[in-house]
């Protein structure tokens, strides 16, 4: 693998470290791209730490590196969902320029918006599929507010499905859910993916790229040269028992070369 590059800071990037970029919005809710930035992997990831449960753990997250924290709503499955007044407190914490991000499982732009405001959060991460109008009526409700729209990498089909929600959205992450399940998952499987896969859709979208699924110590470094994301996105492999685990998480910021 080649030397990678890094883009300076400070340029408007959407996602972890800059504004969202601010899209007209229409009835017809139809994308307007933004201008060609080529994203490179970057020489050192950021990191987002999901399914933080208490500022006690945000605090842990953000002294070991974290750039994001990821704080779960009501789903169908999986590990660290919190109510949404507990949310609004560990969003509150957070220092800046850490990001707080919400994960919803809501399809609807005005129940999006809804968990949204009331946790008070600086981005949604969307795991479920969303009609492309939910998107501009989202701009509409949550201007300033970055949405990062969930492809859970099911095969070479979610190139495709990458490249639409891509148009809408500021960052994308690449997860290892299954929504076609009886009971749907949407996240905090700790699974891998076809990391394949992912290498083509970083490489071919235009805004950050965010790699989640079953990572950990002993796989980050080899997601790194397999994707070269924008950033990493960690729960189960940083936890123990159901806490969040400081000794993990270390691992994994040494492992990843997190700064």
């Amino acid at each position: 693998m080649g030397q990678r590059r890094t883009r300076p800071r400070g340029r408007g990037r959407p996602g972890l470290d800059g504004p969202p970029v601010q899209r007209r919005v229409g009835k017809a809710a139809r994308p307007v791209r933004p201008r060609k930035v080529v994203v490179d992997a970057p020489a050192f990831p950021r990191l987002k730490v999901c399914c933080i449960a208490s500022v006690e753990e945000a605090q842990i997250a953000v002294r070991l590196g974290a750039s994001a924290i990821g704080l779960v709503g009501p789903m169908p499955s999986g590990p660290g969902v919190i109510s949404t007044s507990r949310a609004r407190e560990i969003a509150r914490s957070l220092p800046p320029p850490v990001m707080s991000v919400l994960l919803t499982s809501e399809t609807s732009a005005e129940e999006i918006a809804g968990q949204a405001d009331a946790a008070g959060v600086q981005a949604v991460q969307i795991v479920d599929h969303v009609e492309a109008g939910v998107f501009g009526r989202l701009r509409e409700l949550l201007p300033g507010r970055s949405l990062w729209p969930v492809v859970h990498v099911t095969g070479e089909e979610s190139v495709l499905e990458a490249e639409a929600v891509a148009a809408y959205a500021d960052a994308v992450l690449l997860d290892s859910g299954n929504p076609a399940a009886e009971v749907k998952e949407l996240g905090g499987t700790g699974r891998v993916h076809d990391w394949s896969v992912s290498r083509v859709i970083r490489e071919r979208l235009e805004i950050p790229v965010l790699l989640a699924g079953g990572l950990r110590a002993a796989n980050v470094a080899d997601a790194l040269e397999a994707v070269g994301p924008f950033a990493l996105d960690v729960c189960s492999g940083v936890r123990t028992d159901g806490d969040l685990d400081a000794a993990k998480l270390e691992q994994v910021v040494r492992a990843a070369g997190v700064r």
